[in-house]
Order: structure tokens, then C-alpha cells, then sequence
């Protein structure tokens, strides 16, 4: 307990609550987008299958090219939006070329692997500005 300005207040748990529940959302949501992209890739072949491994090493990648955190180029990289908009765009849009759809499909599983794993999203990465 600490005291402020004459009133006693609790310290804040920092996500103890939910982090375990989340952990589990993420990792099922893992297991479902690796057997969805396994299914496409036995289902377009090899260039299908090329994409969504490349895409699912795409942070690795990246890290070996000298991206570090807190670089727009490293948020790009493990926001899970960018490849969620693929998935959605692709799904509605005009476009049917497969190995795009299983990149991001392997895209989005990394990140969900990650966030399972436990390790900090993308936007948590960065150093507070002052």
C-alpha cells in the first residue's frame, strides 16, 4: 500500500488475471491458423507452401537483417494487423493468386506463436517517448 496525498491506495496488479486466459486464446488461435495453413499449403503446393514458410520466418528474417526494436520496420513486422488486413482483403477482394493468402496465413501464426510464448507485442516493445 502506498499513501497519496493522505489516502491509502493498492498497488495495481500489472494483467495478472488475464494473461493466462490470454496466453491460451493465443495459442489456440496458433494451433488453428498452422492447420489452416497447413491445409492450404498441401492443398496449392509448393509455391504456397514456400510463402507461408518464409512468412512465418519473417521475423527471424528480419532480425538477422539488423532490425531491432523500437524501428517502424520491427512494429511492421509483429503487429498483427498487417496480415489479418491481408487475409481480409484477399478473402473479399478480386485478387486469387494462393501463396499470398498462406503467407499471411503463416505471417499471422508466427505472431500468435510469439504471443503465446509470451513475448511483448509489438507496440509494448517501445521505449515510452518523454
Amino acid at each position: 500500500m502506498s499513501t497519496i496525498t493522505g489516502v491509502r491506495v493498492a498497488p495495481q496488479p500489472e494483467e495478472k488475471g488475464g494473461s493466462g486466459v490470454r496466453k491460451i486464446g493465443w495459442g489456440a488461435f496458433a494451433l488453428f491458423l498452422a492447420a489452416f495453413a497447413a491445409f492450404e499449403s498441401v492443398k496449392y503446393g509448393l509455391p504456397a507452401t514456400l510463402a507461408a514458410l518464409a512468412f512465418f520466418a519473417l521475423a527471424d528474417i528480419a532480425r538477422l537483417a539488423g532490425v531491432r526494436p523500437p524501428g517502424v520496420l520491427y512494429q511492421a513486422v509483429h503487429h498483427v494487423w498487417i496480415p489479418l488486413v491481408v487475409l481480409v482483403v484477399y478473402s473479399f477482394g478480386p485478387i486469387v493468386w494462393p501463396p499470398l493468402f498462406t503467407a499471411a496465413l503463416g505471417w499471422l501464426t508466427r505472431i500468435a506463436f510469439e504471443r503465446t510464448l509470451g513475448r511483448p507485442e509489438a507496440s509494448r516493445d517501445a521505449p515510452a517517448e518523454r
